[in-house]
């Protein structure tokens, strides 16, 4: 047993490296169309269409969309209804974005798009094309939010971690257009997000310390 915990435990830098494997796997084109009802394959989106008016007449089709994720175009065959979360989560095997509410209360789906923090529970997928979408995988490769993540760690400002996610989101959205908040600029950013272990008064500590660590940062680099 402890064998195998000690090969789930890797360092930051490490699990950044996961990130932007993972991220880089996402395939820019489809190769293969699937159907969700009856799990045919076809090598076509037309010959996925002419199967569904044969043999599956009166269903909606998938739909064919082509996201643009963390700085990539990814196409991706999805279900009309599908949000962005689930389309994450289940096709792209982004699970950042956390299911938690659904209703659009918790914040802890929260991703970024067109530089506005929003809630991935409430979107169409197939809204969102033509948008630049960031998610909390895109940050944590980033090597410019290195300091935002390492405070989060060094504050322990999460408990079960299921809410985290959300949290990182909102606080890179907020220092995207504020890079010298207070703490009130901090609370009111982030109310949108709950946490049911009330990790609350970390979080602001956390960003705070990050503001000043990518400062000296800046300094140093300039």
């Amino acid at each position: 047993m402890t064998e195998a915990k000690a090969d789930l435990a890797f360092t930051l830098e490490e699990a950044t490296a996961k990130i932007s494997d993972l991220i880089g796997a996402i395939p820019a084109v489809l190769t293969e169309y699937r159907c969700p009802l009856c799990e045919k394959v076809f090598a076509s989106y037309a010959d996925l269409k002419q199967h569904y008016a044969i043999d599956h007449v009166g269903a909606v089709p998938p739909v064919t969309v082509m996201l643009t994720l963390n700085g990539k175009n990814c196409e991706v065959l999805i279900e009309p209804h599908w949000t962005l979360k689930r389309t994450l989560q289940f096709r792209l095997g982004l699970t950042g974005a956390k299911h938690m509410c659904d209703k659009g209360v918790c914040g802890s789906c929260t991703v970024i798009m067109d530089g506005r923090a929003v809630l991935s529970c409430q979107m169409l997928a197939v809204e969102c094309e033509g948008h630049e979408i960031q998610t909390v995988e895109g940050i944590a490769a980033d090597p410019k939010w290195k300091p935002l993540i390492d405070a989060y760690c060094r504050w322990d400002a999460m408990q079960c971690g299921y809410c985290t996610p959300g949290f990182v989101v909102s606080a890179k959205n907020l220092l995207d257009h504020n890079p010298n908040p207070t703490e009130e600029d901090i609370k009111e950013a982030l109310a949108g997000n709950i946490c049911i272990c009330g990790t609350y008064p970390r979080h602001a500590q956390a960003i705070l310390e990050a503001v000043e660590k990518m400062k000296e940062g800046a300094v140093t680099n300039g």
